[in-house]
Order: C-alpha cells, then sequence, then structure tokens
C-alpha cells in the first residue's frame, strides 16, 4: 500500500486494510479544473444535461424552490462508472450550489480516495432532492416525487456500473424500499426498472458522528468497487 492511501485510510480512522485485488486509480483533475466541473463531452448528449440543468433551476414543481438560495443539480465525472447520491442539499450546499461540501464532504471525498476515485473523475454526485428542505429536515415524499424525474434522467445520463446510495433517504427513495439502512447495507440491490447495481453504505454526516461505523463504511466501498470491477453481483 502506497503512503498516500495509507494516509486517506488512517484519516478515514481506518488502521487496517488487506487488499485483495488491484484497482488503477482514476486519474486526478488536471490543474486548474474548477470543483464543480465534470466530464461532459460535446454532442446530443452535453445537450440533454444542460437542458436537465435549466429544467433544475427553474423548478417550481414542489414548496421548496421558495425557501432556496441556489437549486443543488450535481457535479463530477458525466461518463463516469460511478454515482453517488445523497439525501438532500444542507445549507452550505444551499448557498454554493454544489453537493456533498463542507466537513461531510471532505470525508465523502476522502473515501472517494481509499478506493481510487477523486471527485470530478470518475464518479457523478447527486441527490435525491435537488433544493434544501428548511432545517434540514428529512425531505417530505412528495418532495423526493417531485425531483424523482430529474434524478432518473441523472442517472439514465450517466448509465454508471454502480450506484453507491449514501444514508437512510437515499437508499430508500432509489430502491422504493421501507427498509433500515442496516437491513440494507452488506448486499447488492438493483435500481428499480433499469437493474443498476446499488451499493447502500452511511452518509458521511453520520461518519463524523459515529467513526466506530467508518470500518463497515469501507467494507461498503470494497463491495461497491468490486461490483463496478464485475467481481461482485445480487
Amino acid at each position: 500500500m502506497d503512503a498516500r492511501r495509507l494516509a486517506v485510510l488512517q484519516a478515514m480512522g481506518i488502521t487496517v486494510w488487506v487488499r485483495r485485488t488491484a484497482h488503477p486509480p482514476v486519474a486526478a483533475a488536471p490543474p486548474g479544473t474548477p470543483a464543480g466541473a465534470g466530464a461532459a463531452p460535446d454532442g446530443p448528449q452535453s445537450a440533454d444535461w444542460e437542458r436537465l440543468a435549466s429544467l433544475v433551476e427553474g423548478c417550481t414543481r414542489c414548496p421548496l424552490h421558495r425557501g432556496r438560495t441556489r437549486t443543488v443539480f450535481g457535479v463530477g465525472d458525466r461518463t463516469g462508472p460511478w454515482m453517488v447520491v445523497g439525501e438532500a442539499p444542507g445549507a452550505e450546499e444551499d448557498r454554493r450550489g454544489e453537493p456533498f461540501v463542507g466537513r461531510a464532504g471532505q470525508l465523502l471525498d476522502r473515501m472517494l480516495a481509499a478506493i481510487g476515485l477523486v471527485r470530478g473523475r470518475g464518479v457523478y454526485i447527486a441527490n435525491v432532492l435537488k433544493c434544501r428542505p428548511p432545517d434540514n429536515r428529512d425531505p417530505l415524499p412528495e418532495e423526493a416525487a417531485a425531483c424523482r424525474p430529474y434524478l432518473e434522467r441523472q442517472l439514465a445520463l450517466v448509465a454508471p456500473r454502480v450506484v453507491l446510495a449514501v444514508g437512510r433517504i437515499a437508499a430508500q427513495n432509489l430502491l422504493g424500499t421501507a427498509e433500515g439502512l442496516g437491513r440494507l447495507r452488506g448486499r447488492v440491490h438493483r435500481l428499480p426498472g433499469t437493474g443498476v447495481p446499488v451499493v447502500v453504505t452511511y452518509h458521511p454526516a453520520y461518519l463524523l458522528r459515529s467513526p466506530q461505523q467508518k470500518r463497515r463504511a469501507w467494507e461498503d466501498l470494497c463491495l461497491a468497487r468490486r461490483v463496478a470491477a464485475g467481481e461482485a453481483g445480487p
């Protein structure tokens, strides 16, 4: 294990790591690339992304639009093999218009780095909701339903090899289930209607409060990595 990878795992609170298979890391973004930039090739799909982003920016499908500062569309590699889905923007995400910033976002970046990914290359990050709920409360079912077409279109455009659902709310909305996170972890699910593999793990904000669960989160990341490499399935 190289020193950089060891440092990342230690930052996650994981002191022991046994690597079973070798997977080359995704290349880091070149110097000067904006943090929110993604790999968006020219052509019809690029136009699809622009139309979708415009629809989200002007969305009034639910009352959340009245209190938002900015919509939080998504960020990262639009052709990457991974897609990370969280629940909803927080205060800092609402201010900046980018998902997973602040301390939870920094931990997510370290988690991804531990498996050879970097924000902006190889992974696209989005939320179930594109607008912040008041006081960071859980999304209401009708709010998630209003945003669902946007997320489904993002999933279709990215066409990931694996979706990493972070947190109970993201997992339940993606999979259409009421099962708790403890029962959803540790196995590979399939996205209804598409069959895309889904692996469930803890939300980084929860891991900040419960660092003893970082070992289990690492197991989830290893499972997702095997799925992305075609080495694991349901």
